[in-house]
C-alpha cells in the first residue's frame, strides 16, 4: 500500500502559510511510509522531536483499481470510498527542511501521521467536487473545507500520480488541507465530519 498526500491544495492554506507555498501549476506530491497510517480510532502519540505538531483535514480517496497512466477522463473509476483524513504534520521541522531545500518526509511521514477514519462509498454523493467536511477538536470546530475549492481535483490528482507510480487497490491519496491547520495537544478529542457524518474519531496522547 503507498500513501500519498497533496500540498498546496487550497489558495486559503497557502496564503494562511504566508505564502511559503506557492501554487504550482502541476499538483505537488509526497508520500508517506505504510506505518504511517493511523485507523480504527487508535490514539495519535505526539513525536518527541516536535514541539509544534499539527492537524492537516483532508479529504482522503481509496483507490479500487490497479492503473497506469490513467487518463483524467476515466480516473473516477479507480476510487469507489472516501473519508476524512489527517495529515499531522511536523511544522516546526518542515519549516527546517524548507529552508534548506530538503525534502518533507521527517516531517510529514512519520508513524501514525496519516489518520483515516471510516470510508463511505463516493457513490452516496453527487459529486466529489461539491462536498464538505469539518474538524472539531474537544467539541469546537477549528476547521472547514469544500471540495470545490480544490485547485487541482480529485480526478486529475488520480491522473496526474499514475503518470509515475502504478496506483494498486488499497493505496490513499490525501488531497489537501483547506486553511484553519492548527496545533494539536496532549488529550485532545478529534472528530472528523464529512457532510454532517461523523466519520473520524480519536484521542491525542
Amino acid at each position: 500500500m503507498k500513501i500519498f498526500g497533496i500540498g498546496m491544495n487550497y489558495a486559503a492554506h497557502n496564503k494562511e502559510l504566508h505564502n511559503t507555498l506557492l501554487y504550482t501549476e502541476e499538483p505537488v506530491v509526497f508520500t508517506k511510509a505504510d506505518s504511517a497510517l493511523l485507523s480504527g480510532g487508535k490514539p495519535f502519540f505526539i513525536p518527541s522531536y516536535t514541539s509544534q505538531c499539527e492537524y492537516e483535514t483532508e479529504l482522503v480517496v481509496r483507490i479500487s483499481h490497479l492503473g497506469r497512466s490513467i487518463s483524467e477522463r476515466f480516473a473516477h473509476r479507480y476510487y469507489d470510498e472516501i473519508t476524512v483524513g489527517i495529515d499531522f504534520t511536523a511544522r516546526d521541522l518542515q519549516k527546517q527542511l524548507c529552508a534548506k531545500g530538503l525534502p518533507w518526509d521527517l516531517c510529514k511521514g512519520f508513524d501514525g501521521s496519516a489518520v483515516v477514519g471510516t470510508f463511505v462509498p463516493v457513490s452516496r454523493f453527487r459529486s466529489i467536487q461539491d462536498l464538505h467536511f469539518h474538524l472539531c477538536i474537544n467539541g469546537n470546530t477549528v476547521q472547514q473545507g469544500h471540495t470545490a475549492d480544490m485547485l487541482h481535483h480529485v480526478d486529475k490528482l488520480v491522473s496526474y500520480i499514475s503518470q509515475f507510480f502504478t496506483l494498486k487497490t488499497g493505496d490513499l491519496i490525501f488531497t489537501g488541507t483547506p486553511a484553519g491547520v492548527g496545533q494539536v495537544h496532549i488529550d485532545d478529542h478529534i472528530e472528523g465530519y464529512l457532510e454532517g457524518e461523523k466519520l473520524l474519531e480519536f484521542n491525542v496522547k
